[in-house]
C-alpha cells in the first residue's frame, strides 16, 4: 500500500505561480513513477505531468513550458506551476505507479486561478 498526501494548493491570480508537493509513504520502494493529474469542475480527470525513477518527464500539451515536475520519485514529487491561467483551475491529484500495475491517488489539493 502507498499513501499520498498533497499540499500547496490555493488561490492565485492569473499569471501567478504555485508549487504543489506530494509526499508518499508506505511501500514507497515499489514506486517506479509519480505524477500529477487534475480535474476541473464538470470535466474528466486529465494527466498533467509524470516523472519516472529514471528522471524521464512527460507533460500535457496544455501545460508545457509553464509547469515543471521534479523530485525524488520514491518519496516526494513537486509540481512548479508558473504563468497560471483561469483554465488551470482544478483539483490537483498526486499519483504513484507501483510495480505490478497498481495506481494510487492522493485526496487532491484545490487550485483556483482568479482575479
Amino acid at each position: 500500500q502507498v499513501q499520498l498526501v498533497e499540499s500547496g494548493g490555493g488561490l492565485v491570480q492569473p499569471g501567478g505561480s504555485l508549487r504543489l508537493s506530494c509526499i508518499a509513504s508506505g511501500d514507497i520502494f515499489s514506486i517506479y513513477a509519480m505524477g500529477w493529474s487534475r480535474q476541473a469542475p464538470g470535466k474528466q480527470r486529465e494527466l498533467v505531468a509524470t516523472i519516472t525513477s529514471g528522471g524521464t518527464t512527460t507533460y500535457a500539451d496544455s501545460v508545457k513550458g509553464r509547469f515543471t515536475i521534479s523530485g525524488d520519485t520514491t518519496n516526494t514529487v513537486y509540481l512548479q506551476m508558473n504563468s497560471l491561467k483561469p483554465e488551470d483551475t482544478a483539483v490537483f491529484y498526486c499519483q504513484a505507479n507501483q510495480r505490478g500495475g497498481r495506481l494510487y491517488w492522493g485526496r487532491g489539493t484545490p487550485v483556483t486561478v482568479s482575479s
